[in-house]
């Protein structure tokens, strides 16, 4: 019963802190909107009937069922066509009509006598910096969630001391994992060393980082190395050959690589069979924003590979395939992970919480990589447009015509009503994908 609660708990916790990331992203919007004068309608929480609202300085402020999104009506979102006020009257073509139609719900947000209240109105520098306020908010939130995470509660990572003794020594790609009479003896457990043991130096050498230990013993392969160990209250010495083995190789974030032909690739190295013992340190400040960096790097590389992760996706739900752990997941494979960390009784509560605050980072990190994608109605296409506007302008004025006026953006309604209906089958495909074969990380 109490890992049940405690796995609602975490569902809970991750929850709550995407609603209050959107509410500060569309806060992001609308505090240089109202800066600059633009009359914002509505500040809203969610999507579909409201829950509820109150009206403040002529603005509805309120939430909505549906806790996937948010969004501010801003006046005068779409300028009206060339010559016209209110926008020309609609034809008979489906696409053409949508456009009218989003020119008509735009002119009707305009209030009379406030017709310079409007968005389309502003200059090309305040509409980017509007439209960029959302996902720069979610970069804040993502580096003081970090911050919290690495300064406060601090990571895991390896130390000097011996958290492991092989018994024997196997290739990497042994079908084997245990050993058995005949393999030969691990150097290390050869020579005696025990889990507990603190390196201290290796051949006179100061030891100060488990990486400089894997360095030395990788490259000294038939070669002896004196050991220097603290064990308990007392200094011991010791000789061992690190034997010439097969190791996989990773890279730089201590994750596998594959070779061209999508094998694990493999590396013939020193090996004495130890391994280090995890402990949690807190880091240094300048560790955030590389922290955030990464994170952004790794979201950029998923969405630039959207495509084929979505029919991988696909390939898991309806086939045998199992599900990438580092590809695309729904916010129900999120609210899953949040149960799992807050229902492991084998972590303390510290970790918990600390895994849990990295994960609404991690959010954060994706909203703001994700709403900064050039395709209306995401933020990013708002910011393209405006761009484009800035460009044309210049290039107008470069050549003496007259200022050609702001773009028509509402041609491309039929566009983001096509984006939204892909973004809508995704989310589909990933909450069941969530379901029938979500991602378990432990």
């Amino acid at each position: 019963m109490e890992t049940v609660l405690l796995y609602i708990v975490g569902i809970l916790v991750v929850a709550v802190g995407l609603v209050v990331s959107i509410a500060l992203h569309e806060l992001g919007h609308f505090v240089p909107a109202k800066l600059f004068g633009v009359r914002v309608g509505q500040f809203m929480v969610g999507f579909g009937r409201t829950i509820v609202s109150w009206r403040r300085g002529g603005t509805e402020y309120g939430f909505k069922w549906i806790p996937l999104g948010g969004y501010i009506s801003m006046a005068g979102m779409y300028p009206p066509v060339a010559g016209s006020a209110q926008g020309r009257a609609s034809t008979t073509g489906f696409f053409q009509t949508l456009v009218q139609d989003a020119r008509t719900a735009s002119a009707d947000t305009i209030v009379e006598g406030e017709e310079d209240r409007t968005f389309y109105r502003l200059s090309v520098g305040k509409r980017i910096i509007i439209m960029l306020g959302g996902p720069l908010m979610n970069l804040v939130i993502a580096v003081v969630l970090y911050a919290i995470v690495l300064m406060g509660f601090g990571i895991a990572q390896p130390s000097t001391t011996i958290g492991s003794v092989n018994e024997c020594v196997l290739p990497a790609t042994s079908e084997r994992q245990e050993c058995a009479p005949g393999d030969p003896l691990a150097p290390g457990a050869e020579a005696g060393l025990l889990p507990g043991d603190r390196i201290v130096a290796i051949d006179g050498a100061a030891i100060d980082e488990w990486d400089a230990v894997l360095t030395t013993v990788r490259d000294a392969a038939g070669e002896p190395l004196d050991f220097t160990l603290e064990r308990g209250d007392s200094t011991v010495s010791t000789t061992l050959t690190p034997l010439l083995t097969e190791r996989y190789v990773v890279d730089e974030r201590g994750q596998l690589v594959e070779g061209p032909d999508g094998q694990l690739l493999t590396q013939q190295v020193g090996f004495i069979g130890i391994g280090a013992a995890f402990e949690t340190a807190q880091q240094p400040a300048s560790e955030v924003l590389p922290a955030v960096g990464d994170n952004i790097v790794q979201v950029g590389q998923i969405i630039l590979t959207l495509p084929q992760r979505m029919i991988d996706v696909a390939e898991a739900a309806f086939g045998p395939e199992e599900r990438d752990p580092n590809g695309p997941i729904s916010v129900v494979g999120v609210g899953r992970i949040a149960g799992e960390i807050a229902s492991i009784d084998t972590l303390p509560v510290v970790e918990r919480i600390s895994a849990l605050t990295g994960l609404l980072a991690s959010l954060n990190v994706a909203l703001f990589v994700f709403n900064l994608i050039p395709l209306l109605p995401l933020d990013g296409g708002h910011i393209a447009g405006a761009l484009f506007e800035g460009a044309r302008r210049r290039l107008w004025a470069l050549f003496g015509k007259a200022d050609p006026g702001p773009v028509d953006t509402a041609k491309l309604v039929p566009i983001t009503l096509a984006v939204v209906v892909v973004l809508g089958v995704m989310s589909a495909l990933l909450i069941y994908a969530d379901i029938v074969k979500p991602i378990t990380l432990f």
